[in-house]
C-alpha cells in the first residue's frame, strides 16, 4: 500500500501577516508559509521580512496606507483567505504614566489597526472557502499586571473586538479568534530588558512569573494561530488561545513547597 501524501493545511490560501517582518509575526509568517500559504507580509519596515514572502509597507495606524496594502496584496494574488492582525505597540506605566496623544496613538496601532485591516480585507474574506482573522491580544487582556495600564486596555479591547468581529462575520464564512501570548522573547521585551537597571535579574522575574519557569517562543504563538486559522478549526470562533506557560489559569505553590 503506498503512502498517502497529505496535504499542507493552508494550502494555496493566502495571508495577510500585519507586523510580519519581526518578532511573532515573522515566526506566525514562517509557520503559516510552512503550511502551505502564500504571505504577505505588512510592515511599516518590511526590511527584516523573508526573502520568500510578498512585503508591502503599510502603517497599521493610517488607513489610507492600510487601504492601499491590502489592494495590493489583493492584485498580486487575487485573493485574501487569512488574515493574522499582529502589528503593535508596547507601553508602560501606570494610569498617570501616559498623556493623552500616547493613550490615542496606542489604542489606534493596537486597536483600531486591527479594524482598519480587517475592514479592508473583508470583501476578499467574505468570498474565500476557508476565511479567518486571527488577532493577537495578550495576557495582559485577561490578567492584572503591574504597570501596563495603557497596554492592558488596549489588549482587553482586542479580545472584546475579537468577539464582536465573530459575532458579525460568523454567517458570512469568516471565523475570527485570538491568541493570549504571556511574555514573549522578541525584541520588544528584550528593549525593556536592557533599559532595566539589572537585565538579568529582571529577565529572571518574568521567567518566574510564568509557571514553567521560562519565557514563551514566538514559534509556540505561531503555532497556535496556525491551528486558528486553519480548516481543522471550523468550528472554532469567538474565543482565544493562551499561550503563556499556564500564567492566566494555574496557581501553582512555590518549587520545594
Amino acid at each position: 500500500m503506498s503512502a498517502q501524501i497529505q496535504t499542507p493545511a493552508l494550502e494555496g490560501l493566502v495571508a495577510i501577516v500585519t507586523g510580519g517582518a519581526s518578532g511573532i509575526g515573522a515566526a506566525i509568517a514562517a509557520r503559516l508559509h510552512a503550511e502551505g500559504a502564500r504571505i504577505a507580509v505588512l510592515d511599516r519596515d518590511t526590511s527584516g521580512a523573508d526573502a520568500a514572502f510578498a512585503a508591502f509597507t503599510a502603517d497599521v495606524s493610517d488607513r489610507a496606507s492600510v487601504d492601499a496594502a491590502v489592494a495590493a496584496v489583493a492584485e498580486q494574488f487575487g485573493r485574501i483567505d487569512i488574515v493574522v492582525n499582529n502589528a503593535g505597540v508596547g507601553a508602560q506605566g501606570d494610569v498617570s504614566a501616559n498623556d493623552d496623544e500616547e493613550w490615542a496613538r496606542v489604542l489606534s496601532i493596537n486597536v483600531t489597526g486591527i479594524a482598519r485591516v480587517t475592514s479592508a480585507a473583508l470583501p476578499w474574506l467574505k468570498r474565500s472557502p476557508s476565511a479567518a482573522v486571527c488577532n493577537t491580544a495578550s495576557i495582559a487582556s485577561t490578567t492584572g499586571l503591574p504597570q501596563r495600564a495603557l497596554y492592558s486596555a488596549s489588549k482587553g479591547a482586542v479580545s472584546a473586538l475579537t468577539r464582536a468581529m465573530a459575532a458579525d462575520h460568523l454567517r458570512e464564512g469568516i471565523r475570527v479568534n485570538a491568541v493570549n501570548p504571556g511574555t514573549a522573547d522578541t525584541p520588544w521585551v528584550g528593549r525593556l530588558l536592557d533599559s532595566a537597571d539589572d537585565p538579568a535579574a529582571e529577565r529572571a522575574a518574568l521567567e518566574a512569573r510564568q509557571p514553567h519557569g521560562r519565557l514563551v517562543s514566538p514559534d509556540e504563538v505561531a503555532a497556535a494561530v496556525a491551528y486558528l486559522v486553519s480548516p481543522a478549526a471550523g468550528s472554532t470562533t469567538g474565543t482565544f488561545i493562551e499561550v503563556d506557560g499556564g500564567m492566566a489559569q494555574l496557581r501553582l505553590r512555590p518549587a520545594g513547597s
